[in-house]
Formats: C-alpha cells, sequence, structure tokens
C-alpha cells in the first residue's frame, strides 16, 4: 500500500537524485564548462541538505535532558516546600505574614525554574534557526552564482544578428547547445528552490518561512529571465 505522505512532501533523496542526474546531463554535453563544476557544488549542498533536514528533525539530548532535570527541581522543591508547610504551619504557631512569605518563596522558585526551562526550549529553537539560516544563504548565494553563468549568454547570437566587439563574450555554443544551456540553467535554479523548501517541511519558524520565500522569489524571477531569452531563440530571426 503506498504512502499518502510520499505525494504530499518533498523526498530530499530524490532531490539528491535528480541533482546528480542533472549533473551528469551537464558533463556529457559541455564537459569544458564552468556550469559543470556548479552543477558538481550544487550535489554537495543537495547532499548536505539531506543530512541537515534530517538533524533538524531530532532533539537535542543535553537540551532535554537539562529540561527534565530542571522538572525534577521543581517537583523536588515543590515536594519540599508543602512538606515544609505541613511540619511547620500548624494552625496558630504561625502568622499569616510568615505563611505569605513562605508561598512567596515557592513561588518565586517555581518561576526561576520556569524560566530556565523556557531558556532551554528556545535555545534549542534558535540553534535550528541557525543552522538553517546558513544552508539558506548558501543557496541563496549559489543561485547568484548560476545566474552569472547565463548572464553573457545572448539569445541573438544564435540568429547570427548580433553584431560583436572586441570586448563581446566569446560564445561557440551553436543554437541547440545554448537552448540546453539555459535549460540546464533553469534547472539548476528550480533545484535550489526546491532544496530550500526542504527546511519547511520539519520546522513553522517564521523567519525561516521568509528566508524560503526570499529564495523562491529569486530563483523565479532569475527563471523568467532564462525562459525570457528561449522565447528569443525559438521565435527565430526576424
Amino acid at each position: 500500500m503506498s504512502n499518502n505522505n510520499n505525494y504530499s512532501q518533498l523526498n530530499p533523496e530524490l532531490i539528491v537524485a535528480t541533482v546528480e542526474q542533472l549533473s551528469r546531463r551537464i558533463e556529457e554535453r559541455f564537459p569544458e564548462a564552468g556550469l559543470l563544476e556548479v552543477s558538481r557544488h550544487l550535489c554537495r549542498i543537495a547532499r548536505d541538505s539531506r543530512q541537515r533536514v534530517s538533524e533538524s528533525a531530532r532533539r537535542s539530548i543535553w537540551i532535554h535532558a537539562s529540561i527534565i532535570l530542571l522538572l525534577g527541581l521543581l517537583v523536588f522543591g515543590l515536594w519540599m516546600s508543602t512538606s515544609e508547610l505541613r511540619i511547620q504551619f500548624k494552625p496558630g504557631s504561625v502568622t499569616w505574614l510568615e505563611f505569605i512569605q513562605a508561598m512567596e518563596s515557592g513561588i518565586n522558585d517555581v518561576i526561576f525554574v520556569g524560566a530556565g526551562i523556557f531558556f532551554l526550549v528556545s535555545l534549542e529553537s534558535r540553534i535550528k534557526r541557525r543552522r538553517i539560516l546558513k544552508a539558506l544563504h548558501e543557496l541563496r548565494s549559489l543561485a547568484h552564482v548560476i545566474d552569472m553563468h547565463q548572464l553573457t549568454k545572448d539569445p541573438q547570437r544564435a540568429s547570427g544578428s548580433l553584431v560583436t566587439t572586441p570586448s563581446s563574450p566569446s560564445d561557440e555554443l551553436s543554437p541547440d547547445q545554448l537552448i540546453r544551456y539555459l535549460d540546464y540553467c533553469s534547472e539548476m535554479l528550480s533545484l535550489v528552490g526546491k532544496l530550500a523548501a526542504l527546511y519547511l517541511q520539519r520546522t513553522d519558524d517564521p523567519v525561516v518561512l521568509s528566508t524560503v520565500d526570499e529564495i523562491e522569489n529569486l530563483t523565479t524571477g532569475l527563471s523568467r529571465k532564462i525562459w525570457q531569452k528561449l522565447m528569443i531563440i525559438h521565435a527565430g530571426p526576424k
């Protein structure tokens, strides 16, 4: 029986396999191109992302052990406080002021331990957020690198209508090769967005969500520029 989760969530293994296959396709067509090294770097990032996403789903053992220890201390402190109250605070033996002071001491202990528990819980979230944001920053930087590789690929070269100058970038790609090259850049940008989206499946942190949305908007915008070039090539010379 198939698992419906396979169709409602991104599968890190399949994304890594897709990135590796794309890198092989680039190597077969453009073995000397700098885009090949970029694709290999994307493969490494994809494998790292697979591991990081898996690690982000695991809870920190030492933080949770500390939380359990604090909870134990809280229960023990409350038990000691109630025991002391039962022993010392007999009717008529203490004043209301002494009773209130004893209760205040117990409440302070509860607040102190509660603050420690809250700090540890938020600490784990902050650690995970910092690691995820570092990985997302790497993906954002790679998207700009991919865009640099397609930046000088002028679609007018395919029609032969472009008048070059001594400072024009050299490009010996045929129209078919140029189409494939731009397609590969677009696919890589799409995969960068999918790798970023992987992290949303393990966290609902608003900062992470905002950063992933930013990366997806970035890759979509860069891909749109590539498709505009492809449309010019497919339209042919006028």
